[in-house]
């Protein structure tokens, strides 16, 4: 099935996925170039500490963001090949004002509750 969404939509989707794209790489790159720069030796453990700390929180943050920009790319991969906005799992359109939520996604909103109902059920 191919989507319903307009040329003119789909490419402000594009243009929305292209623009969150090049952020999260730009902060991934001052964050790889801050954490290689950063030379500066702590006397006090609890600074040392703070420092690891706030590291690691840098990390997990960019670790998602890696992961968004995944999805990202697969989203921009699907506006080519004129999948973008079906659902994966029952093949029907996805609404465009799940898409604005989330243009990422791609389940629609029926599919997406059940998926949650079973995980939910299956404690995940």
């Amino acid at each position: 099935m191919k989507a319903m969404l307009s040329p003119k939509k789909l490419q402000n989707f594009r243009n929305l996925l292209d623009g969150t794209l090049g952020e999260l790489q730009s902060e991934a790159t001052k964050t790889v170039s801050g954490m290689t720069s950063y030379e500066e030796t702590f006397a006090d453990p609890t600074d040392r500490a703070t420092l690891e700390s706030d590291r690691n929180f840098t990390l997990r943050i960019r670790d998602r963001e890696r992961k968004l920009i995944a999805k990202i790319k697969e989203a921009l991969e699907r506006i080519e090949n004129g999948t973008y906005g079906i659902c994966e799992v029952c093949g029907e359109e996805i609404s465009e004002a799940r898409l604005k939520a989330r243009p990422v996604t791609t389940l629609c909103i029926d599919c997406k509750t059940t998926q949650e109902v079973d995980e939910k059920v299956r404690g995940m």
